[in-house]
């Protein structure tokens, strides 16, 4: 597995931004049970930066936290069998790797939310990046089923990474 994390921002992270990205990315994968292995690209950027790209591929005039490109398009949410198909379309030539996608993430936003939420910038990262994680692997969250379904698997997630929400346990979120 391989996560490219570009940090384009002076933004810096109380804590070692690549290895958490790298720790949620391996914690989907394994939830989600996908055989191959993968390679994500991640970018954080300023609120400029993320309003741009949500200008330009979904229209939206508007800056936002973390945005998804998914590299496969799934039947079935991490039914990884739709890629056995077209191999030379979704895996990387040269390493081998499933191109899952790509995250963009607004650093700005991960301290703001962090703050608004009463918790660790670390677990905002952590949230966001698993978020669009499950994005990558087909999920979405257009209905209250399908919401609800992302959140317990996020939750899922950060609880097997220690990242909790109690409060004092460096200001984690308590909702």
């Amino acid at each position: 597995m391989t996560v490219y994390l570009e940090n384009e921002t002076e933004y810096v992270f109380p804590f070692p931004a690549q290895e958490l990205a790298e720790q949620v990315v391996l914690a989907v994968l394994d939830l989600e049970n996908c055989p191959y292995e993968t390679q994500v690209n991640m970018l954080v950027t300023d609120g400029e930066g993320i309003r741009s790209y949500n200008r330009r591929y979904r229209g939206i005039d508007a800056e936002t936290d973390v945005l998804s490109f998914p590299g496969i398009s799934f039947e079935r949410e991490a039914d990884f069998s739709v890629v056995e198909e077209s191999a030379a379309d979704y895996f990387d030539p040269d390493t081998g790797e499933l191109i899952l996608g790509d995250i963009v993430l607004s650093a700005p936003r991960v301290f703001e939310q962090a703050e608004k939420y009463g918790h660790s910038v670390r677990r905002e990262f952590a949230f966001l990046t698993a978020h669009s994680m499950f994005h990558l692997c087909g999920y979405d969250h257009e209905t209250q089923q399908e919401a609800a379904r992302m959140e317990e698997k996020q939750e899922r997630i950060l609880t097997a990474l220690g990242i909790t929400r109690e409060k004092g346990q460096t200001g984690e979120r308590e909702t």
